[in-house]
């Protein structure tokens, strides 16, 4: 017969029925014949053989990822872009200039270091390493005419205005080629589906 069980806890009558002795422990060791736990054997093996497979897996990423990069070749005129001896710098006009000329100096080369190109992206990097060459031959030209007619002040700022138009050209490759990675990644997985 089915009773409510508002009905049982108002009269209270379930509080006042005890349970039977070592009711709990009957219960667990039922519940073990009927749901046995196995203990895992070899769990060493099995946590040894997930770290040869991860290991596998990291050194095959590695050699497929250093495969497609590769490392960028420019001549070395463009990196440190250092004039001739008997040409003066902007450091042998001024303290000032020479901090300048070291700091756009130091940021072309951090920028070139960061850029990695692939086979893909060849043609775009090899466009903006013909108009490096073409900054570093003017940069040079007006080395020359600084040392030839002496410091002005229209040779210095081109000078620097070389080196600002150097930086920024960097930044602009670097920006197109973190545009196209994504769409070059996308092909990637096209093809190889």
């Amino acid at each position: 017969m089915a009773r409510d069980i508002r009905e049982l806890l108002k009269e209270d009558v379930v509080s006042k029925e005890a349970m039977p002795k070592h009711h709990e422990a009957r219960f667990l060791k039922k519940l073990d014949q009927a749901m046995p736990v196995s203990k895992p054997r070899h769990h060493w093996l099995r946590i040894a053989a997930s770290v040869i497979v991860l290991l596998g897996f990291s050194f095959m990423a590695f050699q497929f990822y250093n495969s497609n990069q590769k490392q960028i070749e420019i001549s070395p005129e463009i990196i440190t872009n250092t004039p001739s001896n008997d040409m003066k710098t902007l450091g042998d006009v001024s303290p000032g200039l020479k901090k300048v000329e070291d700091y756009y100096l130091a940021s072309i080369n951090l920028e070139l270091a960061k850029i990695k190109y692939t086979p893909e992206t060849k043609e775009l990097f090899d466009g903006y390493v013909k108009q490096l060459e073409e900054l570093d031959n003017e940069y040079q030209r007006l080395s020359q005419e600084l040392t030839n007619s002496g410091p002005s002040e229209l040779t210095v700022n081109a000078l620097i205005d070389n080196l600002k138009f150097r930086l920024n050209l960097l930044y602009r490759l670097r920006a197109q080629l973190q545009e196209l990675k994504p769409s070059s990644e996308f092909e990637n997985q096209n093809q190889s589906i």
